[in-house]
């Protein structure tokens, strides 16, 4: 395939979307005038009739449509399940999926999928092992492929760099793009301690062409990644901080739970937008200021929760969509 930042110049800029979730489907679907665009969880929809089916027509009727899959399993050890590929690259030709994405994790031993989005050990090992999956993924399905940096309750034995010098360097030399988690970053950065902006300035962040904006929870101990709350500021801060520097081709709210009034979400998503049009005009202009120093409090100092917590962990199961 040509070389990914090509690639991305040709992208669609889709706009502002949400997620595709069977509990909000109806009002999701009859939202056009405020949603550009949809993202739903392949597993949900691969080789399935009847309602499922059904949803996914109408919502390509009126939307455009990506994908972000929970069980390709990049980082495993297990090889590529070529099944599932042959089925995703179904889904993805009849949606006409302009990009795709997964996580960078690991979810299969052994051919056993265990649910969870488990972090990898951070070593040069790995991002070989990555790299070369990457390439046959994107070349076997002929799409942009885009990677997403996920939440992380634990860093791995083995690792031999931070988070973000990871993440930089399995895109680089995968040469895929970015599906950048905000949120993650942020549950994150108060987990273990770091400046998020920081770690905003130690990746390519022109690689970035998807973003997703979401709620987690704080507990006394450590803060999860839930999607099921608001969205706090320090979050949007982030958001606006990235889309000064690059242009993102779609940006995306997340809310797979505790679901509140529709209307709710739907501000959330005009807040986006005018976050978005904001730093579109300063990215225009070349007026973004350079590396600024974090304005967020960093309120973790320690790594790890305890095993009885994991299973508050919501986001690496299969959503309901």
């Amino acid at each position: 395939m040509p070389d990914f930042l090509d690639m991305k110049k040709r992208l669609p800029n889709l706009g502002i979307g949400l997620g595709l979730r069977r509990e909000l489907a109806s009002q999701t679907l009859e939202s056009k005038s405020r949603i550009d665009w949809l993202e739903l969880v392949p597993e949900n929809y691969m080789g399935l009739g009847g309602a499922c089916r059904e949803r996914l027509e109408s919502a390509r009727e009126k939307f455009p449509l990506v994908t972000h899959g929970i069980n390709l399993s990049i980082g495993s050890t297990d090889d590529l399940n070529n099944e599932y590929l042959d089925k995703l690259k179904r889904l993805l030709d009849f949606i006409d999926a302009p990009w795709f994405s997964d996580h960078l994790c690991f979810t299969s031993v052994d051919g056993i999928y265990m649910h969870d989005l488990l972090p990898l050990p951070r070593s040069k090992e790995a991002i070989n092992l990555i790299a070369e999956k990457v390439k046959r993924v994107q070349g076997t399905i002929g799409r942009p492929f885009l990677l997403e940096n996920i939440s992380y309750y634990m860093n791995m034995p083995g690792s031999e760099m931070n988070d973000s010098q990871f993440l930089a360097e399995v895109a680089e030399k995968s040469d895929c793009g970015l599906l950048l988690d905000v949120n993650n970053v942020y549950v994150n950065s108060l987990n273990h301690g770091f400046d998020p902006f920081q770690y905003l300035d130690q990746i390519p962040l022109e690689r970035t062409v998807q973003m997703h904006v979401a709620g987690h929870k704080r507990g006394s101990e450590y803060v999860i990644d839930t999607h099921g709350a608001a969205v706090e500021e320090p979050v949007f801060e982030l958001l606006q901080y990235v889309l000064e520097r690059v242009d993102a081709k779609g940006v995306m709210l997340e809310r797979d739970q505790n679901f509140p009034e529709f209307d709710e979400i739907l501000a959330e998503v005009d807040r986006i937008r005018q976050i978005s049009d904001a730093a579109a005009q300063v990215r225009r202009a070349g007026s973004a200021p350079r590396a600024a120093s974090t304005s967020l409090p960093l309120e973790r100092k320690r790594a790890g929760i305890a095993g009885k917590d994991l299973a508050e962990v919501k986001h690496a199961r299969v959503l309901s969509a």
